[in-house]
C-alpha cells in the first residue's frame, strides 16, 4: 500500500489516490517534489518600459495553440529587463516545462531557452533537469485528471498547491530514457494513424452529402434514369411554355423578355437566338446530355418574380387563426395575416449567406422581397424544378459583398439541362427513394 508521509507527521496511505499499479522499482511523488513550481506575472501595459527594446520571450496560453512539437523558444511579444523586475513574471532557465493552468488548461511544453511566461501558467523548473522529457510526456497523460482539480467560476484555473499535488509515477532515470526514446519512436506512426482516424471521421461525416451530391449531379446529366424513346423530347416542352408564355403576354398577364433566348441544335452544335442573332454557345454547355434533352436559360423555361417587403413586426413566431407561411431567403420566417401567393412554386433565396438556397412552397403564402417565386409552365414537374435548381448552386451566382446577393436578372441566365417531361417524373422518383436509402446510412 502506498503510504504518505508530510513532515514530522506519521505516513498517511493514498491509496484512493494512487490511479494504477506500478512497477516495484517505480515510486510515487508529487510534482512539487521534483521541483519548483512557478507561476508567471505581466508587467503593466501602461508601462512602456516594461515593453520598450523588449528582447525577453515572454509566453501566454494563447502562444502555446500554435506551438508544434515539444519545444517553444519565444511569443508574439516579449518584456524588457525592467518589465521582468517590475512584475510577477519569473525568468526560467532552457528545460523548465511550462503548463498552461487556464483559458484553457493543459498546453504544455519544455522550454528551449531562458523564458518567462504570464500568469496563465504554472510551470516547473525540475531539481534534475534530465526529468523534463518524461515529466513532458507524463503530464500530457495526467492532463485529464489535473483539469478535474481545477476551480473557479469565471473561468477554470488549477492553483499551484494543486498542481504540485499531482502525482507522478516515477521510474528509475534510465528507465526513463527508455520510455522517453519508445514514445518518440512511436510518435510518427501515432501522428499518421490519428491523422488517417481523421480523415475517416471526416469522410463519414460528410459521405452522405457527398453521395446525395454526386446522385444528384448523375441525375442533372441524364445518367440516373434510362431515356425512353416514346418521350416526348424536351425541345416539344420548351416550344409549348414559349406558345404559353406568349399567350399570357397577350393577354397582359405577364410581360414579354425583351431578349427572349431561345436555345437550338444545329450541326451537332449548340446555338442561341437572341434579338434575331444567332450565335455558337458550344464554350458555355457545360456537359452533355441525352438526344431527348434540350438546353435552356432559366428565365426562358420559368418565369421568376420577387416577393414583396413586410415589415418585421408583422411577422409572428407563431402560427394563428387565419395565418400563412412567410417566405424569406432562407425559408419559412414566421406567419402573417396576408398572402400574396397561392400554387405550387421553387422558391430561390436571393439574400444572405445561403442565398440560392432552394425551398419549396404550396398553397397560400406569402414571399418577401427575398424570396424569388419560380413560376413553372405546360405541366413541368415541380419537384423537378426545385432538385435541379438546387443543383445548379445558385449561391455561386451571387455578388461578392459583405451581405452576399442574387440579382433576378442574373438567375435567368444561367443554363438548365431540361429533360422530357415523363423523364422528369422519373428523375424525381429515383433520387428520393435514393436519398431515403442515404438517410438510414
Amino acid at each position: 500500500m502506498p503510504y504518505e508521509k508530510i513532515g514530522e507527521g506519521e505516513p498517511v496511505c493514498i491509496a484512493d489516490e494512487v490511479p494504477f499499479e506500478i512497477p516495484e522499482s517505480w515510486e510515487w511523488v508529487r510534482l512539487s517534489f521534483l521541483g519548483e513550481i512557478v507561476g508567471g506575472g505581466t508587467p503593466k501595459t501602461s508601462d512602456r518600459e516594461s515593453w520598450a527594446n523588449a528582447t525577453i520571450p515572454w509566453l501566454t496560453p494563447a502562444d502555446m495553440k500554435y506551438v508544434t512539437g515539444k519545444y517553444v523558444s519565444h511569443g508574439e511579444r516579449a518584456i524588457s529587463e525592467y518589465g521582468l523586475e517590475h512584475s510577477s513574471a519569473q525568468l526560467m532557465p532552457a528545460g523548465s516545462i511550462l503548463y498552461s493552468s487556464r483559458a484553457p488548461i493543459g498546453y504544455i511544453a519544455i522550454s528551449g531557452n531562458s523564458i518567462c511566461t504570464n500568469q496563465g501558467f504554472k510551470s516547473l523548473v525540475p531539481v534534475i533537469p534530465d526529468l523534463n522529457d518524461y515529466l513532458y510526456y507524463c503530464l500530457i497523460t495526467l492532463t485529464p485528471s489535473i483539469q478535474a482539480r481545477a476551480s473557479g467560476t469565471t473561468f477554470k484555473e488549477i492553483s499551484r498547491t494543486e498542481f504540485g499535488k499531482t502525482l507522478i509515477p516515477i521510474p528509475p532515470l534510465k528507465e526513463q530514457k527508455r520510455i522517453v526514446t519508445k514514445i518518440e519512436d512511436a510518435m510518427p506512426g501515432v501522428e499518421q494513424y490519428s491523422e488517417r482516424a481523421n480523415t475517416l471521421t471526416r469522410l463519414n461525416h460528410d459521405f452522405p452529402d457527398s453521395l446525395k451530391k454526386s446522385i444528384l449531379q448523375w441525375a442533372v446529366q441524364g445518367k440516373l434514369v434510362p431515356q425512353d424513346p416514346n418521350d416526348e423530347p424536351a425541345s416539344v416542352l420548351l416550344e409549348r411554355i414559349r406558345a404559353e408564355k406568349g399567350h399570357l403576354i397577350r393577354k397582359g398577364k405577364i410581360k414579354r423578355d425583351k431578349h427572349e433566348s431561345v436555345i437550338f441544335r444545329r450541326d451537332n452544335s449548340y446555338y442561341e437566338k437572341v434579338d434575331g442573332i444567332e450565335r455558337c454557345i458550344d464554350a458555355e454547355i457545360p456537359f452533355d446530355v441525352p438526344e431527348s434533352w434540350s438546353w435552356s436559360r432559366i428565365g426562358a423555361m420559368f418565369l421568376l418574380q420577387a416577393g414583396k417587403n413586410i415589415k418585421g413586426s408583422e411577422i409572428c413566431d407563431h402560427s394563428f387563426p387565419g395565418s400563412v407561411p412567410c417566405y424569406g431567403g432562407n425559408g419559412i420566417r414566421g406567419y402573417v395575416g396576408i398572402a400574396n401567393r397561392d400554387g405550387d412554386y421553387p422558391i430561390i433565396g436571393r439574400q444572405g449567406a445561403l442565398c440560392g438556397n432552394v425551398n419549396r412552397a404550396s398553397g397560400t403564402f406569402y414571399a418577401t422581397e427575398h424570396a424569388v417565386c419560380v413560376e413553372t409552365f405546360s405541366a413541368t414537374n415541380v419537384s423537378w424544378a426545385c432538385v435541379f435548381l438546387e443543383a445548379l448552386n445558385l449561391n455561386q451566382y451571387a455578388t461578392a459583398t459583405a451581405q452576399p446577393g442574387l440579382a433576378v436578372s442574373k438567375i435567368n441566365t444561367v443554363l438548365i439541362p431540361i429533360p422530357p417531361i415523363d423523364e422528369q417524373q422519373r428523375i424525381v422518383d429515383r433520387l428520393y427513394g435514393l436519398i431515403k436509402q442515404i438517410e438510414k446510412l
